[in-house]
C-alpha cells in the first residue's frame, strides 16, 4: 500500500480552458498523452495519461465548477486544514478566487491568488 502524500506537496495539475476537447488533442500530440473522458453531467472533461497509463493531469472546460477558474494550468497543493490556509491567504495579502468547494471523495478545494497575482489551488484531501 502506498502511503498518503504529505501535506505541502503538489497533488494535481489541471488546465482549465473554454474548449477542453480541442486543447486535449493538442496536448495528446505534443506530450504523447492519451485522454479519458470524465463525465461532468452534460459535458466531458479529460484525465490525461502518460505512456505508462498513469494519470498525470486534467484538462477541464471553463464551465460548471470551473467557470470562475482562470484559463491556465493550475497546481493543487495538499494542505492539512483548508480553512486555516484560507485565513492565512487573507492575512498575508492574498485573495480567495473560489471559496472552499467540495470535490466529493477527493476532499475540499479552493483557488487563491497570492499578493503578486499568481493563482494556486489548495486541497484538503478527503478520507
Amino acid at each position: 500500500m502506498t502511503p498518503p502524500a504529505a501535506f505541502g506537496t503538489i497533488g494535481w495539475f489541471d488546465l482549465t480552458v473554454p474548449d477542453a476537447g480541442a486543447v486535449k488533442d493538442f496536448y495528446s500530440k505534443v506530450c504523447g498523452w492519451s485522454a479519458n473522458e470524465v463525465d461532468m453531467g452534460g459535458y466531458a472533461d479529460y484525465d490525461m495519461n502518460a505512456a505508462d497509463g498513469k494519470t498525470v493531469a486534467g484538462i477541464c472546460n471553463k464551465r460548471g465548477p470551473n467557470a470562475d477558474v482562470p484559463s491556465q494550468w493550475l497546481m493543487y497543493v495538499r494542505v492539512a486544514d483548508l480553512k486555516r490556509s484560507l485565513d492565512e491567504v487573507c492575512a498575508g495579502g492574498g485573495t480567495v478566487v473560489r471559496d472552499a468547494t467540495s470535490i466529493g471523495a477527493y476532499g475540499v478545494m479552493a483557488v487563491v491568488r497570492d499578493p503578486a497575482g499568481a493563482v494556486i489551488a489548495l486541497i484538503q484531501p478527503g478520507t
